[in-house]
Parts: C-alpha cells; structure tokens; sequence
C-alpha cells in the first residue's frame, strides 16, 4: 500500500502543477513525507527513497527556481 501512496503522489504531480510546487518546497525527505502524510499520503522515507530509486529519479531538487524532477506524467 505505502508503495502505491508513493506513485500515486508522483502521478498526482505530474498532472498538477501546483502540486508539483507544494512539494518542490521541503527540503529534506523526511519534510516531504510529513507534508505528504498531512495531505492523506502513507509511507516513509525508506519507501521514498526505493520507488524513486527504482524508477530512476532523483531527490535532490535543481534548476532555477530549484525543482525536483520525480514526477510522473
């Protein structure tokens, strides 16, 4: 289930732009999780960190202004 909060956040970015801003925000993994739980989204840092690995993306934010790129579209 965690896993499936996970990508359905991603997907969820990535069909939201204001979304994708809310979340551009936290600067660690484990602001992002919290900030994600408040919006009903359940799953931890560990189980973060193994979906963005294994589809490939990155945490870290880049760009200016910084943005992350783990979003699904």
């Amino acid at each position: 289930m965690a896993k499936k909060d996970v990508e359905d956040l991603l997907v969820a970015g990535g069909e939201d732009k204001g979304l994708r801003a809310k979340y551009d925000v936290p600067a660690t993994m484990e602001e992002f999780v919290a900030l994600a739980a408040a919006d009903g989204y359940n799953f931890t840092v560990d189980e973060l960190d193994a979906v963005l690995k294994e589809s490939g993306d990155v945490f870290e934010k880049n760009g200016n202004p910084p943005k992350r790129s783990i979003w699904w579209t």
